[in-house]
């Protein structure tokens, strides 16, 4: 069973939420960057764009390392698999419950019909 209890969950999806966070994390998902060049595709100014990166490192989802005045910022991609893992999780969880209803559903509508064999 995946671990739902884990305290960064929470801050991984609320930093997930955000559209251009997304965007962000596409692009450091080509390789790592600067924080200077990170910004430059977005029409906002460098400290709007470094909010958005604190919100990512707050997270876990960038490590930043500093050469001279320099922020280098790469993607770190454990949160992201931790989070799909809690989603997946549940997907199962809820297929199983939502192919027994249906099973459930279709021998009340049909309880003549004989029941089909299941795999």
């Amino acid at each position: 069973m995946v671990n739902h209890e884990l305290p960064s969950l929470d801050t991984v999806f609320a930093a997930l939420a955000n559209p251009t966070r997304r965007a962000l994390l596409e692009r450091l998902a080509q390789g790592e960057t600067s924080v200077s060049d990170l910004a430059t595709p977005f029409a906002m100014s460098l400290p709007a764009i470094s909010r958005h990166l604190r919100v990512l490192e707050q997270a876990g989802l960038l490590a930043r390392t500093k050469d001279g005045r320099v922020h280098r910022l790469r993607l770190r991609a454990q949160p992201i698999r931790d989070a799909a893992a809690w989603m997946a999780y549940y997907q199962q969880f809820w297929e199983t419950r939502l192919d027994a209803l249906d099973h459930y559903l279709h021998d009340v509508d049909h309880p003549d019909e004989p029941k089909e064999p299941t795999s």
